[in-house]
């Protein structure tokens, strides 16, 4: 057998489709990693350190008011 359909003797063999088939995958990773490359890593290294900049602004809010609502301390060991 030659690994090809007996109803249609035009269609191509199933490792061939399958070459093809990885071939196309990979050029369609090809794009995906390009597109990553030159269009959100630029877009991320750009606005990164405004984001950083906001959860630090948001986390010194917090402290703020975590140390704000913190009960008295008392004097004394603990337990007695």
């Amino acid at each position: 057998m030659n690994g090809q359909n007996p109803q249609n003797p035009q269609e191509k063999p199933w490792d061939q489709r399958l070459q093809e088939a990885g071939a196309q995958i990979e050029q369609e990773l090809r794009r995906v990693v390009n597109y990553i490359d030159t269009e959100v890593v630029p877009d991320v290294r750009r606005h990164g350190s405004t984001a950083l900049r906001a959860a630090a602004e948001q986390l010194q809010k917090l402290a703020q008011h975590m140390d704000d609502n913190q009960p008295p301390k008392t004097g004394g060991p603990a337990g007695s």
